[in-house]
């Protein structure tokens, strides 16, 4: 009976495991949908090229309000009423978007579809690694928040192949694959730490508790800073390619969406040799470090490149993506960092604020370029973002094999 219980429980952590990892596939295939798309999009529904940058900076930052805002509502969710209907909920919400998105003419509207898209992207990521952390072992969780990732990362390579069927047919098919996903998740079950906590008096979902203590205050910023630097890799040196190419003095455009299909598949890599890194030396902060100097030295190599050609850009946005591979590690430490009761709200807004702080970074990095254009700007925001990074990371304790059947007290 013993052995028939523990294959059931390996089977079930399995499927969780794969349901989490598609529900980000599709999570990323609709987060990134918008970037890939952006110019032939933009310029689709009438806009010139100073309006495609400005309007698509408009409009990515209002998708990233969403995420914000989102991030807080599905993660309260999560610790109140389970991790499951988070899932639910949030696919959704994210697939009627996609739908609409499809069918967009003007780009008021297209921010607001992506603002409703953002708000229902913002549950997908925490809620699944949230689920995954407290189901398997301690030993073995790195591994299962290293498949969700690198599994849910290739929803970029999935968004650049379709979108060159059209722009419309990418939201199309992006929301019908969320349907189908809805469709599989009727299998998962709620975690059996939530179980635990759900009937009992201790406050559950209370966002206020991070700011009751110095302490939990200062973990819960500290987890954020840590993911900084990936984003704005991600967010501002490859989705405005375009305009650092032009800098670099490239002869032939540099197309954003490329950048992002290889800087995805290498996040991917990265994500495998982060996990097993982690696993291997069992200290998450060591491998966040030697991830964050890498991803300095690769940034060097992409803003020197003088003459870029569409070649050198994916090869560098391959390496780039491999050194901020550590997406699934850094969303681990923040889950593993904070009790059962305010698990799923920690998991969940962790990392959407740090894909929030794309409006700010943003801003900083629009104030630097007016002074000292893309490249030195470009060598700007890394710095500061990777030392901020650096000194957050030092500040948080190691979390690799530590025990999460806890609660936090008020």
């Amino acid at each position: 009976m013993t052995d028939t219980t523990n294959a059931k429980t390996t089977r079930n952590a399995i499927f969780l495991v794969l349901v989490a990892s598609l529900g980000y596939f599709v999570d990323i295939y609709d987060l990134l949908v918008f970037s890939i798309v952006r110019i032939p999009s933009l310029t689709d529904i009438g806009l010139n090229a100073k309006e495609v940058t400005d309007k698509g900076q408009f409009i990515i930052s209002i998708q990233m309000f969403g995420l914000l805002l989102g991030g807080i509502i599905w993660g309260i969710v999560g610790d109140k009423l389970g991790r499951i209907k988070v899932l639910f909920g949030s696919i959704l919400l994210y697939s009627i978007a996609n739908f609409a998105n499809g069918l967009v003419h003007d780009v008021n509207t297209y921010a607001i579809v992506r603002f409703i898209a953002g708000l229902g992207l913002a549950g997908e990521l925490g809620a699944g690694i949230t689920l995954v952390s407290e189901t398997l072992s301690k030993e073995n969780r790195g591994y299962g928040t290293m498949m969700v990732a690198v599994i849910g990362l290739f929803g970029a390579t999935a968004a650049y192949a379709v979108a060159k069927f059209g722009w419309r047919n990418a939201y199309f098919v992006g929301g019908g694959l969320g349907i189908l996903l809805l469709l599989l998740r009727v299998g998962t079950f709620e975690s059996g730490m939530f179980k635990n906590v759900e009937n009992s008096n201790v406050s559950k979902g209370n966002m206020l508790m991070l700011f009751t203590s110095w302490e939990r205050l200062k973990k819960y910023l500290y987890c954020i800073l840590i993911g900084a630097p990936l984003w704005y890799v991600v967010g501002v040196l490859i989705s405005f390619s375009d305009k650092f190419g032009v800098a670099l003095g490239a002869k032939t455009i540099i197309k954003p969406g490329d950048g992002i299909f290889y800087s995805y598949i290498g996040i991917a890599i990265g994500d495998i040799v982060a996990g097993l890194l982690a696993q291997v030396t069992k200290s998450r902060k060591l491998t966040m470090a030697v991830f964050l100097i890498l991803s300095l030295v690769s940034v060097h190599f992409y803003l020197s490149d003088n003459g870029i050609t569409p070649e050198r850009f994916a090869l560098l946005s391959f390496f780039m993506g491999c050194t901020v591979g550590y997406w699934a590690t850094f969303v681990t430490i923040a889950s593993e960092q904070f009790g059962t009761n305010i698990r799923s709200t920690v998991t969940t807004t962790v990392p959407n604020f740090v894909r929030g702080s794309l409006i700010p970074i943003t801003l900083a990095f629009n104030a630097f370029n007016a002074k000292y254009g893309y490249i030195k700007s470009g060598y700007i925001m890394m710095g500061i973002l990777t030392v901020v990074a650096l000194f957050s990371l030092s500040q948080l304790k190691e979390t690799f094999g530590k025990d999460l059947n806890y609660v936090e007290i008020s």
